[in-house]
């Protein structure tokens, strides 16, 4: 979430002649997150939050998005719904850009989580996967790993901070492309889960937002994504793996939905790739993003520091002992 496009009364007024709701009455900005425009509406008895879709999102998998939040509602996962028009679609217009208004969730996220939040959220991932698996819905991974060598190239390695960077990560994603694994258990996964898109209502598990990074693929890659954003410890700049919110994690998982050796052989390589992914990411957003934008870009060096760590470990055992 942060705030590209700027909007004003008047674009708010528009939106209300497209809406059965009550009328929006007020919009705030939000600044966390990277990736669309977001706004916090509000009518007199209830909260919404606008999304506009910027440049990283493609058209065509917008309607993938909203089904997806719509169908997990009806499969009673907490999560975001879709607000529909007037005209029985959910997606309008706004300064030329493509948005849509889905509803509040409550709650907020935590910035330590202790294990027995890492176990609840092992379960949620847990539901969300054996709930995806009944959904005829498709979507390729756009920031899947066979598609990230594109995006090392567009980051601009000038200051001298990242120089030297440009060599190592070729290598090491080239390393981490031979090793993926081939065929594993797959469905529908939420691609993005961070603290910040988990959300807690009085230290109970009360949802999760943000699926515009969801898509199909390998169910343990979400794990691994998991255990890069959820599982480490920070003291000042250092980071450290937290084996046993690992634990918890898979615990809180495996209570839902078992994981095949198979997919634990895996856990180190894709672990690798997660870091990378977001490595590459915030690379780019640190070297591209414009001064102009309200947003707050998040340091890339945290995931340089945990794709060392993961190169420094081997099997499945590793991350639990």
């Amino acid at each position: 979430m942060a705030v590209y496009t700027k909007i004003s009364k008047n674009d708010l007024n528009n939106i209300n002649k497209k809406f059965n709701t009550e009328n929006f009455r007020s919009f705030k900005g939000i600044k966390k997150g990277i990736e669309n425009t977001n706004y916090l509406l509000k009518t007199k008895n209830k909260k919404f939050i606008l999304t506009i879709f910027e440049k990283r999102v493609s058209k065509k998998d917008l309607p993938f998005f909203i089904h997806l939040m719509d169908n997990l509602n009806k499969l009673k996962i907490n999560c975001p719904k879709p607000l529909k028009t007037k005209k029985e679609t959910y997606l309008i217009k706004i300064k030329n850009k493509s948005a849509c208004i889905v509803s509040f969730l409550d709650g907020k996220d935590k910035k330590k989580l202790s294990l027995k939040n890492c176990y609840d959220i092992g379960k949620a991932v847990g539901q969300l996967h054996l709930s995806t698996k009944k959904l005829k819905l498709f979507r390729n991974n756009s920031m899947g790993i066979k598609k990230l060598n594109p995006l090392l190239k567009s980051i601009k390695f000038k200051s001298k901070k990242f120089s030297k960077l440009g060599k190592f990560l070729k290598s090491n994603l080239q390393d981490i492309q031979n090793r993926w694994p081939k065929v594993l258990p797959k469905g529908i996964i939420h691609g993005d889960l961070f603290v910040d898109n988990i959300f807690f209502k009085r230290n109970k598990l009360s949802g999760i937002i943000d699926f515009y990074f969801a898509a199909n693929d390998y169910f343990m890659y979400e794990l691994a994504i998991c255990v890069n954003s959820l599982c480490f410890d920070k003291s000042k700049s250092k980071f450290k793996l937290n084996k046993a919110k690992v634990k918890n994690l898979i615990n809180g998982y495996e209570r839902i939905k078992k994981i095949s050796l198979k997919e634990k052989k895996s856990l180190n390589v894709l672990c690798r790739g997660a870091a990378i992914r977001y490595l590459f990411t915030r690379l780019f957003d640190f070297t591209n993003t414009p001064k102009t934008a309200l947003i707050k870009i998040k340091n890339p060096d945290e995931y340089f520091q945990k794709l060392i760590i993961h190169n420094n470990l081997k099997n499945y055992k590793d991350y639990l002992n």
